[in-house]
């Protein structure tokens, strides 16, 4: 089993996860040299590997767009959030520890154009006038092309994965106004800590977050800063995202795996 879009592609014997397309679908989101990498390898990791893995239905179809992948030999299989993400995770500690002194809406994304952070800059400047601060949790990768987050915007770097729960459970809201994601994990994380969620109406995110959230074009900066405003403190929308996370558990991702792995050695030769 390989977890994260990489195999030995000596070995037909492997099954792989492989969680978008994204560097092929949109190079211009990557540097050149790791979007050159991706289309050497990926599609031959995805034509060697015994079976295919993927985390929603939009990525399954990308693969077999993009990579020529069967459906047949692609199983979907969600991922899940960790337990610590819940509304009673320290929120006090992470204002305290990343100085956040007034009420905030949180955004999770690292700094590339795929996350598309500078269409924020509008709902940045709405919030303000209400006393609310926009902060942005992610920091840069190589491989990753431009995005940073909009004028008005905290942007607070990386954040230590201790601080995350905490930093979730404290926001009035969550925003992603990503143009690609293959799951939304920062979605689920959100909703698990009870705190209402903003997304995208684009890729994976509408199949991830279903009703429990608010959808948006990422590309109009007055739709994504009105309906901001109309998710913080929306009860209907916490309660809603509570149950709709309680569905992706490590667990139940684990034990589809172990479902698939059986399975397939049922049906060697």
């Amino acid at each position: 089993m390989c977890p994260a879009n990489l195999a030995p592609v000596a070995s037909r014997r492997t099954i792989v996860v492989i969680h978008d397309a994204a560097a092929l679908r949109e190079p211009g989101w990557y540097s050149r040299a790791y979007v050159a990498w991706q289309r050497a390898i990926l599609p031959l990791i995805a034509r060697r590997a015994r079976h295919v893995v993927t985390v929603s239905e939009y990525s399954a179809g990308e693969l077999v767009e993009l990579l020529g992948v069967p459906r047949a030999r692609i199983t979907v299989i969600p991922g899940g959030v960790d337990d610590r993400f819940t509304p009673q995770a320290g929120a006090a500690a992470a204002r305290a520890a990343l100085g956040l002194d007034t009420p905030y809406v949180l955004t999770v994304a690292s700094r590339t154009a795929r996350k598309n952070l500078g269409v924020l800059e509008t709902t940045a400047r709405v919030l303000a006038e209400h006393g609310v601060a926009l902060v942005a949790a992610g920091g840069d990768r190589p491989q990753f092309s431009g995005g940073g987050p909009g004028g008005g915007v905290r942007a607070l770097g990386h954040v230590d994965d201790a601080l995350l729960p905490g930093l979730y459970a404290g926001a009035e809201a969550f925003v992603l106004p990503s143009l690609h994601e293959g799951f939304g994990l920062t979605c689920v994380e959100a909703m698990a800590a009870g705190t209402p969620v903003v997304a995208a109406d684009r890729a994976a995110l509408p199949q991830t977050i279903g009703d429990a959230g608010l959808l948006v074009d990422p590309t109009d900066p007055d739709a994504v800063a009105d309906a901001v405003l109309r998710a913080r403190g929306d009860e209907r929308l916490r309660a809603a995202g509570l149950r709709r996370a309680a569905g992706f558990t490590w667990d139940r991702t684990m034990d589809e795996l172990d479902g698939l792995v059986t399975r397939l050695l049922d049906q060697r030769p």
